[in-house]
């Protein structure tokens, strides 16, 4: 019997999941949405993925490959540039950690925004117009990206082509 971690990544590389492969993101904020994929991550086996953000909101993100559903759709993305995009492009800031009284009673308080840092705005905006770029000519593939995929009463998924 094979191992866990050996059966799990032949079954993510059966799935035909390759760079510039629409995907349907299936849990999250963004459930629903049509992405592209970017990369896959060797070290961690999750997937990168952006909308575009300029056509429906989804930004640079990771995902698990569980959570998505593979469409047939392709985009070819030629040699896009993802230099920017590794593992500390998703790390989180480390919060300060203030042990006061003041600090304990602000707890109930709303929390401030934290704005997002220009190198990620920048990269975001660089790989969204390469891939505006790969799309230009098809106004369909922007609409259908830009889409939100849902089910309704009497649909079968399990009959469904993706």
């Amino acid at each position: 019997m094979p191992k866990a971690g050996s059966l799990r990544s032949s079954l993510e590389d059966d799935k035909g999941i390759k760079v510039g492969t629409v995907l349907i993101l299936l849990a999250g904020r963004f459930r629903g949405r049509r992405v592209v994929l970017l990369k896959k991550e060797k070290k961690t086996g999750t997937l990168v993925v952006t909308g575009p953000y300029k056509i429906n909101g989804v930004p640079l993100r990771r995902v698990d490959p569980a959570y998505v559903i593979a469409t047939s759709t392709k985009i070819d993305l030629g040699k896009i540039n993802l230099a920017p995009v590794t593992e500390d492009f998703f790390a989180r800031p480390k919060a300060s950690k203030s042990k006061s009284e003041e600090a304990f009673f602000k707890k109930g308080d709303k929390a401030e925004k934290v704005e997002l840092p220009q190198a990620k705005k920048d990269a975001q905006a660089k790989i969204d117009e390469q891939i505006m770029t790969a799309i230009k000519g098809d106004e369909d593939m922007a609409k259908y990206l830009g889409s939100i995929f849902s089910l309704h009463d009497r649909d079968l998924p399990h009959a469904m082509k993706f």
